[in-house]
């Protein structure tokens, strides 16, 4: 019985805790050099912002009403010429769609609308329910 073997059962955790250190050290050493260019945005100036609030917006305001209508200008506009309609009417308002969408109104004609402005160039939408 001279010849009994020990058994080693702990876990020593002094070696994860020294690589754990030297990559948290790496990581705070690189960190700094990585460079983000993930979003590149351009703030105004405050003059251009001054003169670009003094301008009247010229956005072309499109209503879909309780009754499922289309009324661009306080026109109605059947859904089948409504792209003709938005090509006439964003050169005269290049700064936009707002579009008002009443909550009992179907949805698809929000669509249809959204559509129509995008195959006919207008970039800028702004959604209204009410």
């Amino acid at each position: 019985m001279a010849n009994r073997v020990k058994r080693f059962d702990e876990i020593n955790i002094t070696p994860l805790t020294d690589i754990f250190l030297v990559l948290l050290i790496i990581m705070m050493v690189v960190a700094p050099m990585l460079d983000s260019k993930g979003l590149s945005i351009a703030l105004p100036s405050v003059s251009e912002s001054v003169t670009e609030a003094s301008k009247p917006a010229k956005v072309l305001d499109v209503d879909i009403t309780a009754q499922n209508t289309i009324s661009i200008e306080g026109k109605t506009i059947a859904t089948d010429d409504l792209r003709e309609v938005l090509r006439d009417q964003s050169a005269t308002h290049p700064d936009g769609l707002s579009l008002n969408i009443n909550p009992e109104a179907r949805y698809e004609l929000s669509v249809q609308v959204m559509d129509a402005a995008q195959a006919v160039g207008i970039e800028k939408l702004a959604i209204n329910e009410g």
